[in-house]
């Protein structure tokens, strides 16, 4: 039995931006049988993080992205900004 893996879609929308000094990759992507997109963004230590929720379009993963990144500034995304 030959079972196909899924085919990845990877948006047009992906892109790298400069927050802060700091270079983030935006990843924005779904399976060839699925509607729904899923973002990552990954910091300039290779960190990845991925969104829980699902878009119903790959520009609306990328407002949140960016939005997000805007909002809480590169070392706030990163985890950074918090005294221990």
């Amino acid at each position: 039995m030959n079972i196909d893996e899924p085919i990845l879609i990877m948006s047009d929308k992906c892109k790298s931006v400069l927050v802060d000094g700091f270079r983030f990759e935006i990843e924005i992507y779904r399976l060839e049988n699925q509607g729904r997109w899923t973002l990552e963004v990954t910091d300039a230590e290779d960190a990845s993080y991925v969104w829980d929720d699902k878009f119903s379009s790959d520009q609306d993963a990328l407002d949140t992205a960016v939005d997000t990144l805007n909002n809480e500034g590169a070392l706030g995304f990163m985890g950074k900004d918090k005294k221990p």
